[in-house]
């Protein structure tokens, strides 16, 4: 099930065309997991009206404008683990469902040394169409999926879904997957444990090469963290889920570990802080 046409609405999401993509899609909502996946930078899309923030066709497929490889993997994953998936609907470069909007890269006018002419110079009426129109209904959406897990009595596993580039500053990053956690142990740690007791699994990051204890992983902070709920932020390097080969090889070795880490019934309790 896609964002419904609803999203489209003339007024209630006013920088989205009626021909667009919604601001976020729901996959496989009636999954039977206790566990919700979700993909901050899943699409590079953005609305027609807004001509790619005047940026060049080739920054289209750079990681500046969204997380390569995840859609395709959160999909397949989605599918493996019977659990329902949102992934917002736009670049992150319109703005980055990741962040706190108090956070002033959550509206880059820069972005890894490139330029984002269409985020110049904006009024805070700018800013505001666009946490109206893509920000607030991939929060929303999420929300409403936890809040229907806990009317059912459920305290669901939380899980983010990332990649990043092979290199950066001229170092070649060596983790195939890094696991990104801060307070809660609960699915971080035995996911390491089971991913590097694999022989096909060469590299685990800890932390590495961003870490769960930063800001700007808001996603996680703002709703399940602060809600005690089991949670995790995976990242995967592009060059490895950037094929469907590659997608079904990472997705076929996530799926595995996670599912025996999700049959723990202990999991599903809120954390107290």
């Amino acid at each position: 099930m896609r964002g419904k046409s609803l999203t489209q609405e003339h007024g209630r999401y006013p920088l989205i065309g009626p021909d667009d993509p919604p601001p976020f899609t729901l996959v496989n909502d009636s999954g039977g997991a206790k566990a919700l996946l979700v993909g901050d930078h899943a699409s590079r899309a953005f609305p027609k009206n807004m001509m790619q923030l005047g940026l060049d066709e080739v920054v289209m497929d750079q990681h500046v404008t969204w997380d390569i490889g995840t859609n395709a993997l959160i999909h397949r994953l989605s599918k493996q683990l019977d659990a329902p998936a949102i992934l917002a609907g736009y670049s992150r470069l319109i703005v980055d469902t990741n962040r706190s909007l108090e956070d002033p890269t959550a509206i880059p006018v820069m972005s890894d040394g490139i330029l984002i002419p269409g985020n110049q110079g904006l009024t805070d009426d700018d800013r505001a169409l666009r946490v109206q129109s893509f920000y607030q209904p991939y929060r929303d959406a999420i929300e409403d999926v936890l809040n229907s897990f806990r009317h059912r009595g459920i305290t669901p596993a939380f899980i983010a879904i990332h990649s990043f580039t092979p290199e950066m500053g001229g170092f070649r990053r060596p983790w195939h997957i890094g696991v990104l956690w801060d307070v809660d142990p609960r699915l971080p740690l035995p996911l390491m444990e089971k991913l590097n007791a694999r022989p096909d699994v060469i590299n685990v990051g800890d932390n590495e090469p961003y870490s769960g204890r930063h800001p700007a992983d808001f996603t996680i902070d703002h709703h399940a963290e602060s809600a005690g709920l089991p949670h995790v932020s995976i990242e995967v390097r592009q060059d490895l889920i950037d094929t469907d080969p590659g997608v079904e090889r990472w997705a076929g070795i996530l799926g595995d570990v996670l599912e025996e880490i999700l049959a723990d019934e202990d999991l599903y309790t809120v954390l107290e802080r």
